[in-house]
């Protein structure tokens, strides 16, 4: 379990079951805590230097999440939702989440889980056709999940909802807490795998390469649909050998059932104005992503490949994947 350096709570978790687990387990542990009126400004988090984002990271806020509002998706999931938690206490150096939130990526978790739950279930029970919810798009459930259980709550309280599936990315492997319990199908799992020198030298705090293969032959077997999203793909030096590589290391160490199985997302990296300030303040031994020869702008502040770098590289990893993973399908390539 995530221990922090301090807590940020509002005063109404005490409302809730969970609000007061947390506060009871973190009260115990003598962690210094301070009450906040909202979670979206914390002003002494707000004027914190970038230099101090890793350190940041260490502070957990526990909160009640107001907005719910529902974004349409057409990937994957047919809507994105926001659930139980955003932000992170890894530290990927192009999280999408830093560039929204600026050095406000930290952990949030958000106690009011009955509410956002049942929201889901009702969108689902009404709809025409079994929709799909991403209720991971702003968080890595499968971390949150070793401090609140929520994951393993949400599959106990979805399971046997007439419609509806849920889906949600992670980059971590402790998935043993639900490998046994029973989810009727109802869950969709995508690990996130990247070459291991990306991991090192890029995804900070996150599980090694060969932990999170292992962790996809555990969901496999535990009757779960998994896919595995290639991303972010990072055009670095040596980038063609590196995903080579992993693709290889895929073949020799996933099971035979999840080779058969699984589905692939394949996702480009995005970079933007922010990520490159903080990261050259909080990181300033990391390695470089903004490439201004091989990136353009992309929107206010924001970075992506150039069109023919790009489509070159798609072709040549379309190439990989049709030599070492023919049969599986592609979801999408972006």
């Amino acid at each position: 379990m995530f221990i922090p350096d301090a807590i940020f709570y509002e005063e109404n978790i005490k409302e809730y079951e969970l609000g007061k687990r947390l506060l009871n387990i973190y009260e115990k542990q003598k962690i210094p805590m301070s009450i906040i009126e909202n979670h979206n400004n914390i002003e002494e988090m707000r004027k914190k230097e970038n230099k101090e984002f890793p350190k940041m990271k260490k502070n957990l806020i526990i909160a009640t999440r107001k907005t719910h509002k529902y974004t349409e998706n057409h990937k994957v999931s047919d809507y994105l939702v926001p659930y139980t938690s955003s932000g992170c206490i890894a530290m990927c150096m192009y999280c999408y989440l830093v560039c929204n939130y600026n050095k406000c990526a930290y952990l949030r978790l958000f106690v009011n889980r009955e509410y956002m739950l049942d929201k889901i279930k009702k969108t689902a029970n009404k709809a025409d056709k079994d929709l799909v919810f991403e209720i991971g798009s702003n968080s890595d459930l499968i971390l949150e999940n070793t401090i609140t259980g929520n994951l393993e709550w949400t599959i106990e309280n979805f399971k046997d909802n007439p419609k509806g599936k849920l889906t949600f990315p992670t980059k971590f492997d402790m998935v043993d807490s639900i490998l046994d319990l029973e989810h009727n199908g109802k869950i969709i799992v995508r690990m996130s795998l990247n070459p291991e020198e990306i991991i090192n030298k890029v995804e900070f705090g996150t599980s090694r390469l060969k932990n999170r293969i292992q962790a996809i032959n555990k969901l496999v077997e535990a009757g779960y649909t998994v896919g595995i999203l290639i991303a972010p793909i990072i055009l670095v030096d040596n980038w063609k050998t590196l995903y080579e590589e992993l693709l290889k290391q895929m073949v020799q160490e996933l099971s035979s059932k999840a080779k058969k199985e699984v589905f692939f997302e394949l996702i480009f990296m995005t970079y933007s104005y922010v990520h490159n300030a903080i990261n050259h303040e909080a990181f300033p031994n990391a390695i470089e992503l903004y490439n201004k020869e091989q990136m353009t702008g992309r929107g206010r502040g924001k970075y992506a490949y150039k069109n023919a770098i790009k489509e070159e590289a798609k072709t040549y990893l379309l190439d990989l994947m049709k030599k070492y993973f023919p049969h599986n399908e592609i979801k999408y390539i972006v």
